[in-house]
C-alpha cells in the first residue's frame, strides 16, 4: 500500500444541528448519502453553473469534515459563509488535519474509499505515515484521467460534464434543486458536451497548462496538468475518438479513453 501526503489539499469543519440542510441546497450531490462510513464528492458551482470548489465530505462525531483545496479554502470559507444568513452552523479551517490518500491493499479502518473510483484507493483526513511522494499520486491518478480541482477543473470555466464528474459520481440528478443546477441538467439532456477532459501519453516536453493543442493547423483543445509523461486536456471528442496523435508546440500528445469514461457523440 502506498501513502501519500497532499500538501494542497486542507480540511474545513462543519457543525451545527443545520450543517446537512444547509449544504444540501448548495452542493451537486446529495448529502444525504454521507455517513461515517461512507463520503461523498461534491462540487460547489456559481449560478451559470460552471465549477468553482471541489471537496469530498464524511461525517465524524456528528460533524462533517471538507477535504478541499488548500489554496482556496478561505476563499471556499468566505463563499460558505454568505449563505449562512440564520442557518445553525459553524465553519472553521482545521488546520491539525492533514490529507492523505493511499492505493494499492489493506487500507486502515479510519480511511474512507474514494467516492470517485475505486482504482483511486482511499483518503483520510487526519495524521498518516507517507511513504510515497504527493508526485506519484498525481501520476496515478493522471494515468486514470481523473482530474484535480484548481490545476484541471478551472474555476469560473469549467464545466462539470466536460470534465467526466457524473461519472466520477460528483452529482445527484434525483436530489433537487442547488446552485448552478439548471444549466448541468440542460447540458447533459440535450447532449451538449462537445469537449471533455481526456488523459494523455506526452512524447517531450510537457506543455505548460493552458497552452493550446493541435490536429495539424487546426485548434482542438488545451493542455491541463501533469506530471512524468501523463497530463489531461480538454479536446474535441471526434477529434480523440479519431485516434490520431496531436500536437502541442514541439511535444506529441496521445490521447486515450479511460474504462471508466462514458462518451457520447453530441446531438
Amino acid at each position: 500500500m502506498f501513502i501519500s501526503e497532499l500538501p494542497y489539499r486542507g480540511v474545513i469543519e462543519i457543525e451545527g444541528e443545520d450543517k446537512a440542510t444547509f449544504l444540501q441546497g448548495l452542493i451537486s450531490n446529495d448529502i444525504n448519502l454521507v455517513t461515517p462510513e461512507q463520503a461523498i464528492y461534491a462540487t460547489l458551482l456559481t449560478p451559470q453553473g460552471r465549477f468553482l470548489f471541489d471537496f469530498f465530505i464524511t461525517e465524524k462525531d456528528r460533524t462533517f469534515l471538507l477535504d478541499v483545496e488548500s489554496a482556496r479554502l478561505e476563499a471556499l470559507l468566505k463563499k460558505l459563509s454568505l449563505f449562512k444568513l440564520r442557518s445553525k452552523v459553524t465553519l472553521k479551517a482545521r488546520e491539525d488535519l492533514k490529507v492523505y490518500v493511499m492505493w494499492g491493499e489493506g487500507f486502515p479502518l479510519e480511511a474512507y474509499p474514494d467516492p470517485r473510483l475505486k482504482a483511486l484507493g482511499a483518503r483520510l483526513m487526519g495524521q498518516a505515515e507517507p511513504n510515497a511522494l504527493a508526485e506519484e499520486y498525481d501520476l496515478h491518478r493522471l494515468k486514470l484521467g481523473v482530474p484535480e480541482g484548481g490545476v484541471d477543473l478551472l474555476p469560473e470555466k469549467a464545466i462539470l460534464l466536460e470534465s467526466g464528474l457524473d461519472e466520477l459520481n460528483a452529482i445527484s440528478w434525483t436530489k433537487g434543486c442547488y446552485m448552478g443546477q439548471e444549466l448541468t441538467a440542460r447540458t447533459k439532456y440535450r447532449g451538449l458536451v462537445r469537449k471533455r477532459l481526456f488523459p494523455v501519453k506526452i512524447e517531450g516536453t510537457a506543455p505548460e497548462n493552458g497552452a493550446e493543442i493541435f490536429l495539424g493547423d487546426t485548434p482542438v483543445g488545451e493542455m491541463r496538468s501533469s506530471c512524468n509523461g501523463y497530463g489531461l486536456a480538454l479536446l474535441r471528442i471526434e477529434v480523440v475518438k479519431g485516434g490520431e496523435a496531436l500536437q502541442c508546440g514541439k511535444t506529441s500528445l496521445n490521447p486515450y479513453i479511460p474504462d471508466w469514461m462514458v462518451v457520447e457523440e453530441p446531438s
